[in-house]
Formats: C-alpha cells, structure tokens, sequence
C-alpha cells in the first residue's frame, strides 16, 4: 500500500486494523539531528485511504531503555550509562520504579525480571504523554555452553499456539516489531568489544527471536552471557553502555541504525533456519549496510513430518511454522516502512520436504527468497 504523507514522502506500509505509528522526519526543526513528528492513522473500511486521527506537531519521539535491579547483566549496564554526562532525574512513573532522561532518551528501572513487565512503552505513553519511538532491555544471557557472550535479538514467541503459556513472557502467535537498529548495532558492538578487548574471549552475535515481555514498539535485547561471572563483568557492562551511548546519539554524536534517514528501498533480512546463533544469517548481517528483523530458528518452526519417507505426496504438513512465518514477516514488514523483506533461508538446517514446503509457503504469501549477495 502506498500512502502519501504530508512531507510529500511515499511510504509503503502495511496497515493492520488497529491505530499504526507513522515516523517523519522534520529536516527544519533547528538541529543536526532529525526530529520527528509522528501521525496516528486507522484504517476506515469503507475508504481505501488511512486518514490521520491526530498529529503531534514538534513532538519529538524519545528511546525507552529497560533494565532491572534483579539482574547485574542489565542493572550494571544501565549504571554505567547513567554514569555518564547529562542524566537527570525522571517523571514519576510508578512507585516500585524509577526513571531517568537525556536528551531523547528515557531510562526505566524496575525490580521484577525483565520479562515480567508487559506494555511498558503503552503505560509509559499514557502516564506521561510521550510517545515512544523504540524500546531496547538490558539483560543477561544463558547457554548451556557456558560461554561468553554479548548479544542482540527481537523478540517474540511467534510459533506458540493459543492456550500456550508462554515460559518468558509474551503471547502465543505473537512477534514484535524488530528494532530496526539491530543489524547497525551488531556491527557497532564488534567494533566496540574489539577496541575493549573482549573479542576474542566474548562472541558478538545476534539470537534468534524469542520470549518476552509484550511491547508495542520496535524492540531489542541486549545480553550479556553466559555465566554469572560474566553477567557482573563491568568492561562487559561498560561496552553495553557505549553502544545504547553512541548508537543512540547521546552527546551530540549521529545515531547508528536510524531506519527512518535510511530506508531508501533498502533490503532487509528476515532469517528463516538455523540454530539459536543463527551462524549463517550473522555472516550476512555483519556485512556493512545490511538490515535484519525477525529470526526463526528450527524451534519456532514446528512442522510435523508428513510421512514423507513413505513417497507420500501432497500431504499437509501440520505444526505452526506458517503461523510462525506470517507473525514474523507481518512485524518486520511494519517495523521497516518502505524497505523489501526478503526471506534469507539456512538451507543446510532443513531436510528436503522441510525446505519445499517453506519456499512452497513463501511463493504463496509472495515472500521473496534472498540470497547473501542480495543484501549487500
């Protein structure tokens, strides 16, 4: 759908029934960096136009950041950029937490575990009439490996049938907007970690989508695994902080991974296989320029084999893994206004009938297949 905005800007949108946040940039506002106002639109089903219900002329969107007092992994990071210049004390937001602002940039900190505090940005906006453009949580990481690492990952528990109850939060069949920051920020933060000296003893890469808590904005995690030795490391938890400082343009700095500057009809990956590292799609996303939402490893694709060793053919193959894919293609595609989603498969992660039923599933939803060279 294309829908013109009033900068004169064609923006392709995919426009559920329900209220959608708009972004525009507004060059004219004074400063080097670019301010937005934001439109709310909603579709009227006897017009083929969304109309616009309300405009917050000059109104600039502000980044909530999460963390939690429960885990060293997240509360450490978030200390170490309220260490840093021109923090001060927050609006009241709620009893049992405190907050913190600079600039476009708003701190929240609560007590429970990061994942228990559903709609933070909703009760953020209606608490103090911001409008939040983009939530990031600061986190732990674990493995079963033990090792090191500092990660980036959307969120969302998109493969979970109704009646599931989610173990992290979330809701079943349900896919946040992916920040479209991740991909910069990967990159940022390999180039961070490397100049701190933590590369090689700590991994930088992205996981596959996963858990809560439920947001209503473009969403990442920020974690930093896999022990808790390394959940206290303060180097760890001091390039956590440089990376939401810099790539959110504190300090009079150009922000890192601004889809709303950058969104020229610009590729982005949506990950499709794999293990929970997602080795392959990471290849390609730490290739300059390169742009990722949403990540569904082989656990959030559910396919029951359909006896196809038997010869059997034209037999539906069972599971939630359509399900999985349209929750997560539908996200991305909201969370990167006028960008092309194309899927990028970990061919080698699916057996025959797996990877024909998948791209059989793609061509119907008219899904493009990328390969690695498409996107850079």
């Amino acid at each position: 759908m294309l829908v013109t905005l009033a900068a004169g800007k064609l923006v392709r949108r995919h426009l559920p029934l329900f209220f959608r946040l708009f972004h525009l940039q507004n060059r004219g506002l004074g400063s080097s960096k670019s301010k937005r106002i934001s439109i709310r639109y909603h579709i009227n089903t006897s017009s083929s136009s969304p109309k616009p219900l309300s405009v917050s002329e000059h109104k600039a969107m502000v980044a909530l950041l999460v963390a939690t007092t429960s885990d060293p992994a997240s509360i450490n990071p978030a200390n170490a950029l309220l260490g840093m210049p021109g923090w001060k004390p927050g609006p009241h937001f709620q009893d049992d937490m405190k907050s913190y602002v600079n600039e476009g940039v708003r701190v929240l900190v609560h007590g429970k575990s990061i994942v228990a505090e559903d709609e933070l940005d909703k009760r953020w906006e209606e608490v103090t009439g911001e409008v939040i453009d983009e939530v990031i949580f600061f986190s732990k990481h674990t493995a079963a490996s033990n090792k090191p690492a500092l990660t980036v990952h959307p969120i969302g528990v998109p493969h979970l049938r109704q009646g599931d109850v989610p173990p992290q939060g979330g809701r079943p069949g349900w896919a946040a907007l992916p920040n479209p920051r991740m991909g910069p920020w990967l990159r940022l933060l390999k180039n961070l970690a490397q100049a701190h000296n933590l590369v090689p003893e700590f991994e930088i890469t992205l996981e596959a989508t996963h858990h809560g808590p439920l947001t209503n904005k473009p969403t990442m995690f920020l974690e930093i695994g896999s022990t808790e030795d390394y959940w206290k490391r303060q180097d760890a938890a001091q390039v956590m902080a440089q990376l939401v400082w810099e790539g959110l343009g504190l300090g009079g700095v150009s922000d890192v991974g601004n889809w709303s500057r950058e969104n020229d009809n610009k590729k982005i990956l949506l990950g499709i296989g794999g293990g929970h590292y997602a080795p392959r799609h990471v290849d390609v996303v730490l290739k300059d320029n390169v742009w990722v939402g949403h990540l569904l490893s082989g656990y959030s694709l559910p396919m029951e084999d359909p006896n196809q060793s038997k010869g059997e053919k034209n037999v539906e193959i069972g599971g939630t893994w359509r399900q999985s894919i349209k929750a997560a293609y539908e996200a991305t595609y909201s969370a990167f206004p006028g960008g092309e989603i194309l899927a990028h498969l970990d061919h080698k992660s699916f057996k025959g009938w797996q990877k024909n039923a998948i791209t059989g599933f793609l061509a119907e939803q008219n899904i493009k297949i990328g390969k690695p060279n498409n996107f850079y």
